[in-house]
């Protein structure tokens, strides 16, 4: 049997500010528990996870919070689902333990990273551990990214 073609992922949603806000240590794939509705919505590509974060409810289980999953337009009025509710994540129970010690800790919480499908087409997230950024690490951050747009721009010019 032939080995099967690595298609790249698919993403749906991508936190493009993630990294630029946050140190991100560590990051980690989790599934989506979806309704229908919402994979029809997410292929379609109209998803945002910018002001999402994931974090512990009282039962003990992973949660991502505040994720804007738009309306499926198709469906009909009554299957629609709701657009900000909070969506579980499933993760191993090993995972779970090292992501609520690392919550616990002060200035430690998880950001969606992006969310995408797999290449065998189920809906998957990237989390990242992460810590926020001072103004200072961000004007650095920004200081890096220009110096390194201007060097490729002379690397061009000279040939």
């Amino acid at each position: 049997m032939a080995a099967r073609d690595q298609e790249p992922r698919r993403l749906a949603a991508q936190n493009r500010r993630a990294r630029f806000d946050f140190f991100i240590e560590d990051t980690m794939e989790a599934g989506l528990m979806l309704t229908g509705t919402e994979v029809k919505s997410l292929r379609s590509g109209r998803a945002s996870i910018n002001e999402a974060y994931a974090g512990l409810t009282r039962d003990g289980e992973l949660m991502l919070v505040n994720a804007y999953i738009p309306e499926y337009m198709q469906a009909g009025r009554w299957l629609q689902h709701e657009v900000r509710r909070p969506r579980k994540l499933l993760v191993h129970r090993r995972e779970l333990t090292k992501l609520a010690a690392s919550i616990k800790q002060k200035g430690v919480t998880l950001i969606p990273m992006s969310v995408y499908f797999n290449d065998r087409g189920i809906a998957k997230l990237e989390i990242g551990i992460a810590t926020g950024k001072k103004k200072a690490d961000k004007r650095e951050t920004e200081k890096q990214r220009t110096w390194q747009r201007d060097k490729a721009r002379l690397m061009r010019e000279r040939g």
